[in-house]
């Protein structure tokens, strides 16, 4: 970790995140001055499972996963965050440790808000609350959909699942690949299952034409026939 060499503007990463558009301009002067910003390398931790969370990191740039560890050690991952999305909040309203381990994937700028300055906000704006509220209840919907799909959902209907959202949320690069680079090991953590699994279904993907990959790089050629798979219709 190190500091960044340029304070990011907040103006510019509010943008990506509608929760911060609810901020008096005394707010946001102050969330401006206060916050820090660090620079972290791929496969940093930002903080452990069962640790207590000082306050809330908004991503600048980058990617972290989310994930909890089990008892043989291996790691199911629950999300990501990528630039605009902030995390470490639920732990702070909870007043519990965290649930996840937070560990960066794709080389991160992030800025931390301390405790006591998100508490502040959510105490003395309302607007800003409920927003916080709202963020909340749509991620207790996608870990309960998760769960659901974990339970009724074979392997391969997850993978094609778990490739659509991801399309969906990182969107591609010029070239047509997935914008995340995961390793198979994450791949395999993200859908729920062991890594051969995942190397042979894509490899079953490959050979029927629904995606095309480049070493660690997928690109999605029939994402409606991947939708079907995945049971979204």
């Amino acid at each position: 970790m190190r500091k960044l060499d340029k304070i990011p503007s907040c103006e510019f990463c509010f943008k990506d995140n509608d929760i911060f558009k609810y901020l008096t301009k005394d707010e946001y002067d102050v969330v401006s001055y206060i916050k820090t910003c660090n620079f972290f390398d791929r496969g940093d931790v930002i903080y452990h499972e069962g640790n207590r969370v000082g306050g809330v990191y908004c991503v600048n740039k980058g990617i972290v996963k989310h994930y909890k560890t089990g008892i043989d050690g291996k790691e199911q991952i629950v999300r990501f965050s990528k630039k605009g999305d902030i995390f470490g909040f639920r732990s702070i309203l909870s007043e519990e440790p965290a649930c996840t381990t937070t560990k960066v994937i794709e080389d991160a700028g992030l800025c931390f808000i301390p405790l006591d300055q998100f508490l502040s906000l959510v105490n003395n704006n309302p607007a800003f609350s409920m927003a916080i509220m709202k963020m909340s209840c749509v991620e207790l919907g996608a870990a309960n959909k998760y769960i659901l799909d974990i339970a009724q959902k074979n392997v391969r209907e997850r993978l094609a699942e778990i490739l659509l959202l991801l399309n969906d949320n990182f969107g591609v690069t010029s070239e047509g690949y997935l914008a995340i680079s995961l390793t198979r090991d994450e791949l395999a953590s993200f859908v729920g299952t062991a890594t051969e699994s995942v190397i042979r279904l894509l490899s079953e993907f490959k050979h029927d034409g629904l995606i095309e990959i480049n070493r660690r790089k997928i690109k999605l050629v029939e994402i409606n026939k991947l939708k079907k798979i995945s049971e979204i219709f």
